[in-house]
């Protein structure tokens, strides 16, 4: 397989998962109380990513994630250049897709009145800094469990050799448990480019004024989860013999 092949497959996943991830959060907001909420959006990331993963693992692995590709690199299934080659494609495909959700929701408002793609952010995973207990510190531990448990569910049901043969389902199963905790929270991304493809095009265009300052909590949380998940899982549980 090219790698060509894989950077394609892995900003189509990505594409997918951000698309129909800011887009079940848009339309949650246009519809407010009479919309899905957040049982809707968590079903929605866990479906889709669910499918990404499974559609994407035969070709690229089905990393669809950053934080993924890191803990891959961590424990040597990738090379430097090959992880950077994904995570790059992994962006450029949340950023399409955020351009494509902007492209639809744009100029939709509320029942109220107000703009959807300002008050939904464009759809980005963002936190509350002003809420009590909730600093970018809190922030980031809740970035960090949230996507130690994804990346735990990725080893044990994807990449250990033992593992049941149920594709993305498991991995996208965890994503849906996630956001129903971590989503009133932190928004629940668990994946770097889930949050920077969609929130650079709301930033862009006027929807989310904090892009930048919040960055941090999305790469450091999710990337410090994944590698802990990642080495533990592989020095720990994983059976040598098997793999």
């Amino acid at each position: 397989m090219s790698t060509t092949n894989k950077c394609v497959a892995e900003a189509i996943g990505a594409f997918a998962l951000s698309f129909i991830g800011a887009g079940a959060i848009c339309m949650t907001t246009k519809m407010g109380a009479a919309g899905p909420g957040l049982l809707g959006v968590a079903i929605a990331h866990g479906i889709i990513l669910s499918i990404a993963v499974s559609a994407t693992m035969n070709v690229s692995g089905g990393h669809v994630n950053p934080a993924v590709t890191c803990a891959m690199l961590v424990t040597g299934r990738i090379s430097f250049v090959g992880a950077i080659q994904y995570i790059v494609s992994q962006c450029v495909g949340a950023v399409l897709a955020g351009a494509l959700v902007l492209a639809i929701f744009k100029g939709m408002v509320t029942a109220d009145g107000k703009n959807v793609t300002f008050l939904a952010g464009l759809g980005t995973p963002s936190y509350d800094d002003s809420a009590a207990g909730m600093s970018m510190g809190h922030a980031i531990l809740i970035e960090a469990a949230l996507t130690f448990l994804l990346v735990f569910a990725v080893f044990g049901t994807a990449v250990d050799p033992r593992a049941p043969k149920i594709g993305g389902f498991g991995i996208g199963l965890t994503i849906c448990a996630d956001i129903l905790l971590g989503g009133p929270l932190t928004g629940a991304a668990m994946n770097p480019s889930r949050t920077f493809g969609p929130g650079l095009v709301a930033f862009l265009s006027g929807n989310l004024p904090d892009f930048w300052k919040e960055q941090g909590v999305y790469w450091i949380g999710p990337i410090l989860g994944a590698v802990l998940a990642a080495l533990i899982y592989d020095n720990m549980i994983l059976d040598r013999k098997a793999a």
